[in-house]
């Protein structure tokens, strides 16, 4: 793979070059009253792109799976009863991990495609007049099918059934890139990760939490030490951390979300949307479909493309990478081998997307797809020029 070529896998992303010296940063004293200077605007921008006033931020040294972690253990207990839907690879994985815990999980099982049926939930909540449940699952985008979930939803069916349950979503790749409002959705625990909309190297859990699942975590009875968040809160109080803290990374994140903010974050996400869009204009153009079932649940950070039945979407990711020295995602799980995945977040632009689009396209006529090399660009291009390119196609 040329280092020279944008990435076009759903994380993690290209990384702006004023981020990467960003993070590559002298050492400073991470107790002296630098780090607090750093620490505080970071959080506070990641507020601010959550679309919060309320929440309090944290951010650990670890992934999105370390923030999925840190959100059942702060706030459950043992033998607790958990809601989740069963889409993806990705909340497959946090199933997984919630029974790991001895979690006792509710699974709704959909197709790999579909989204979350806040009808279902709104059900099984109505029916719930206990209130066992303690938690809801909510993967808001998931990245292995490119299907967007509505957690607006979601918190509604909360609500029409009158349940105290805690809304737990997995925003890692919608956050910063897709519409996210934590504090009008209700949502108590949000998970996010540094490697995707915020442009940077792995290496961060960014986890907010409401009044109700800090006042969770006062009597969760799960076992948590590097992870809890109490310890985390005490030290931000005193602008530190319980232990030592990925400094460069943080210096990134402050500055990823004035970057975010600079360029106005509904513009972030309308440019997103403009990028997917061109993207599944491709893919029709290609005569290919997506793995999400329908247009409301269309992915604007990754497009799951199916390729003809019987052949092995993974000759694609393998073909690009080894011909053109360019990085798509492949399928996992259950649609492993039948689709393959152009991710189209963070530091992207429509050019730069092009480029994804014309190597998809150079790789499926390589290995005899029935594609028209030059249909999915066109078609690409095509909706670029209307949506900002062409002040004649606009008056018209």
């Amino acid at each position: 793979m040329s280092s020279q070529n944008p990435i076009f896998i759903p994380g993690p992303t290209n990384i702006p070059e004023v981020l990467r010296k960003a993070v590559d940063m002298p050492t400073i004293d991470h107790r002296s009253p630098l780090f607090g200077k750093i620490l505080h605007p970071a959080l506070d921008g990641v507020k601010k792109v959550l679309k919060t006033t309320q929440a309090e931020v944290f951010a650990f040294p670890s992934t999105g799976t370390g923030g999925w972690e840190m959100a059942i253990s702060n706030t459950l207990s043992a033998g607790d009863k958990v809601l989740a839907t069963r889409n993806g690879m990705f909340s497959h994985r946090w199933i997984d991990m919630c029974q790991r815990h001895g979690l006792d999980v509710t699974v709704v099982t959909q197709n790999w495609g579909e989204g979350i049926p806040a009808n279902i939930f709104e059900e099984m909540l109505v029916a719930d007049k206990a209130h066992e449940i303690k938690a809801v699952l909510a993967t808001h985008n998931e990245t292995a099918t490119g299907v967007r979930s509505d957690i607006a939803a979601v918190r509604r069916a909360l609500d029409a059934a009158g349940h105290p349950a805690l809304l737990f979503v997995d925003g890692v790749s919608s956050i910063g890139c897709m519409d996210f409002r934590m504090d009008e959705w209700r949502v108590d625990v949000a998970v996010a990760g540094s490697q995707k909309g915020f442009m940077l190297p792995p290496g961060l859990a960014i986890v907010a939490c409401s009044s109700l699942a800090l006042a969770a975590a006062e009597t969760a009875g799960l076992h948590r030490t590097f992870f809890d968040l109490r310890d985390m809160a005490k030290g931000y109080a005193n602008s530190g951390y319980p232990y030592t803290p990925p400094v460069g990374l943080l210096n990134g994140l402050k500055l990823s979300t004035e970057m975010l903010l600079e360029e106005g974050i509904e513009n972030v996400f309308a440019r997103h949307h403009r990028i997917a869009c061109g993207v599944r204009a491709a893919v029709a153009a290609w005569g290919l479909r997506l793995c999400a079932g329908r247009p409301e649940l269309y992915s604007d950070t990754v497009s799951a493309i199916r390729v003809p039945e019987g052949f092995d979407a993974n000759k694609i990711v393998s073909h690009a990478l080894n011909a053109y020295g360019v990085a798509f995602g492949t399928g996992l799980g259950d649609v492993a081998g039948k689709v393959f995945r152009i991710g189209h977040l963070g530091s992207l632009t429509e050019v730069m997307a092009l480029a994804g689009v014309a190597t998809a396209e150079m790789v499926m006529v390589d290995l005899g797809l029935p594609i028209t090399l030059g249909s999915g660009v066109a078609a690409a291009q095509q909706h670029y020029r209307q949506s900002i390119g062409s002040p004649q196609l606009k008056a018209a």
